[in-house]
């Protein structure tokens, strides 16, 4: 009787979840499939219909040789590294804070995540307006220092730490409400007890809470950085990837191939490579983040 119950309960399982699977792969699977077979021909446009040559591997063979896709590489390693770092950092400390209030929690909680409220074109348009040479905020708050005008954006060594700025600024909140909530999980009679013991402010954080909050801190970091493999917007807004290539991205890279060089099958090739690169980065970083908690 009780495998019947079992067995019933598995079949109701697996059709209550069969339309979820069912739009998983509608939605998830079969466009990868397409973008594997595209990746694999050369598609050109006759009389307003795709036309597909097979070309085997050649796409994937010149990769290796992309200048272009190589600097794309570099540049979102140091974007997401650089900036989920100073993210990850910024976000704890003000957690941290926001945590040990006892009043106007609410109102701190509410101004810190107002950035990632803010639509993307519109972020876009207010920092280039603020960095802007001639009539910039910024440059105007030098100017009253004395010290002359700087091309934020067209400047290649600046350029891509002020768009890394605006993404800190822009995505540091997000983090904040991660580890806000990690903070507001944790046990107070840990931290009672430590207070208690006589530990101060400073080796509470230290040996206390950064310990505990280690695995939200991780998750934290490992999410923000996946998704800040993917910037388009602040570059598409801001830089375009120039001056030159000093903001070039790999997401820019691709839709430059796919829409402005009209390259279907080279574009899809260069996706399927960053795909596979992006969850091989996955596979390694949650292994070592596995590790870790073993070690601990």
């Amino acid at each position: 009787m009780a495998s019947r119950d079992i067995k019933t309960d598995r079949t109701w399982r697996a059709i209550a979840l069969s339309p979820t699977i069912a739009i998983f792969v509608l939605m998830s699977v079969l466009p990868v499939l397409n973008l594997l077979a595209m990746s694999v021909n050369e598609i050109s446009w006759v009389a307003g219909h795709s036309v597909w040559k097979y070309v085997g591997d050649a796409h994937y063979g010149r990769l290796a040789a992309d200048a272009l896709l190589h600097k794309g590489a570099v540049n979102t390693m140091v974007f997401a590294v650089g900036g989920v770092t100073v993210q990850v950092v910024l976000g704890f400390l003000l957690a941290w804070v926001v945590s040990r209030m006892t009043r106007s929690r609410l109102i701190y909680r509410t101004i810190f995540i107002l950035p990632i409220l803010v639509p993307g074109i519109l972020i876009g348009a207010i920092w280039k307006l603020m960095l802007n040479y001639d009539f910039g905020l910024l440059n105007g708050a030098l100017e009253v220092f004395g010290v002359n005008p700087i091309d934020w954006l067209g400047t290649p060594s600046l350029a891509l730490p002020a768009v890394i700025v605006v993404d800190i600024w822009h995505w540091t909140p997000f983090c904040f409400l991660l580890l806000l909530a990690g903070f507001e999980s944790l046990p107070q009679d840990v931290q009672e007890a430590a207070r208690v013991d006589g530990a101060g402010t400073w080796n509470e954080l230290r040996f206390v809470l950064i310990p505990m909050m280690m695995p939200v801190i991780v998750v934290t970091f490992l999410f923000r950085f996946v998704t800040s493999l993917k910037v388009f917007d602040e570059i598409y807004l801001l830089t375009a990837g120039g001056p030159g290539s000093a903001t070039e991205v790999i997401s820019y890279t691709i839709y430059r191939t796919f829409f402005a060089q009209d390259r279907m099958g080279y574009g899809s090739a260069m996706s399927v490579a960053v795909l596979f690169g992006i969850a091989l980065l996955i596979v390694v970083a949650l292994s070592a983040a596995h590790r870790q908690r073993g070690s601990t």
